[in-house]
């Protein structure tokens, strides 16, 4: 599909901005070009249909995965600019990071997209919220509680766009500080605070663009999880070793617990029983 405008284009623009006013002097004008083909485009994804199934076909399933993980890196830099300072830092940047973005001028880029912000509310919830940092309970069995919101959440519909960012206080059996705040967060292209893993990494600078987008539902009928993957699953699903569904060594190694939370967090929130074998496996370090 060509709109004349992608996410691929806003990210490059973003990444080489060298001025203080990255909001008004490439954000905008790329939303004024971004059409009401290209919103209606997004909106395709916004129901769990099986549209990314869709392949060769106008409008082309597969395409339409690959401009949202397009979007998301837009999504990721300019979160980078939201909250800035953190004891550790994360990835190095290639270049200085923009000027401060305020938290309504990144809703802004996204809503005008199509998207929607969602209330955090007081429950945590890994398919919403994603931990940035842990601040550790003296009682270890007490449950994640949100004590404030870094940056906010957004929906297609649907769809999960982007989790909102949450500090927490919890007891060491559910989120232990320096996993749950520090370890790779996969599915995930950068965090300032913290090592990102995703399919793109390590491919050349056009290859990486055929990435896909992470597709998770919440529906009437419970979440469904990265649909559109090699092993979609509904969050229920039995992630014994046994399984059919294949596993890699690493996957071995952890427990079904472990797996669990890898798939709903998106990262591993305790040390697992095999930290010290995974620590010698590439993308496992913290």
């Amino acid at each position: 599909m060509s709109f004349g405008v992608d996410g691929r284009e806003l990210y490059e623009a973003l990444a080489w901005y060298e001025g203080v006013e990255p909001y008004e002097a490439v954000v905008v004008p790329w939303l004024w070009r971004a059409q009401d083909g290209y919103r209606a485009w997004l909106a395709t994804a916004a129901e769990d249909s099986s549209w990314w199934a869709e392949k060769g076909a106008e409008p082309d399933g597969q395409d339409l995965v690959w401009e949202l993980y397009a979007l998301q890196r837009v999504s990721d830099r300019l979160l980078l600019t939201v909250r800035p300072h953190f004891d550790e830092p994360g990835s190095p940047e290639p270049r200085p990071l923009l000027s401060e973005l305020s938290e309504r001028a990144y809703l802004e880029v996204f809503t005008a997209l199509g998207m929607t912000p969602f209330e955090v509310g007081d429950a945590f919830d890994p398919f919403l919220h994603e931990i940035v940092e842990v601040e550790q309970a003296d009682d270890p069995h007490a449950p994640i509680e949100i004590t404030e919101v870094v940056w906010p959440g957004l929906m297609l519909g649907r769809l999960l766009f982007n989790r909102a960012g949450v500090r927490v206080r919890a007891g060491v059996a559910h989120a232990q500080r320096g996993i749950a705040d520090r370890s790779p967060l996969y599915w995930t292209f950068r965090r300032r605070h913290r090592p990102t893993v995703d399919l793109s990494q390590g491919w050349g600078g056009n290859s990486q663009w055929r990435t896909d987008f992470r597709l998770d539902y919440r529906t009437p009928a419970g979440d469904r999880l990265n649909v559109a993957g090699d092993r979609p699953i509904d969050g229920s699903a039995d992630l014994h070793p046994d399984h059919p569904r294949n596993l890699s060594p690493e996957e071995r190694l952890l427990s079904p617990g472990d797996r669990r939370d890898l798939l709903r967090h998106r990262c591993l929130v305790r040390a697992p029983e095999a930290a010290s074998t995974l620590a010698g496996s590439p993308g496992w370090g913290e």
